[in-house]
């Protein structure tokens, strides 16, 4: 457009160029550092229930993990945070207000299930 080609034949040149695929480092960068980061949007939904959500650097270093392994890159971080957080976020508001949940490598990994540092109490 700088040299005088019209906007209409510009978008139809092709322009093709090699990416090389986000390191672990950085996968864990895109979850954490933005503004809208993932993990950082889950925090909100749990303050809706009263409760507190952490991340452990090991769970986020394996959701990274699992995303090299699909080659998805930074695409497929929200489908296996969501994966994770399914019987989680079905669960939460069932559990008693001011409890804080812990997302360990072995939640991410499917190993074990949810724990909270509070036990969870229901009333009659």
């Amino acid at each position: 457009m700088e040299y005088g080609l019209i906007p209409e034949l510009v978008g139809r040149l092709p322009v093709v160029t090699a990416l090389e695929p986000l390191t672990d480092e950085s996968l864990v960068r895109v979850l954490t550092e933005p503004k809208n980061a993932l993990t950082k949007q889950y925090e909100p939904l749990f303050a809706m229930e009263e409760a507190d959500l952490t991340f452990t650097d090991e769970a986020l270093k394996a959701i990274a993990g699992k995303a090299q392994e699909r080659e998805t890159g930074a695409r497929g971080l929200r489908s296996i945070i969501e994966n994770v957080m399914l019987d989680i976020m079905f669960s939460l508001p069932e559990q008693s207000p001011g409890q804080h949940f812990v997302i360990s490598e072995d939640i991410v990994e499917g190993r074990s299930k949810l724990f909270t540092d509070q036990p969870q109490t229901k009333s009659a």
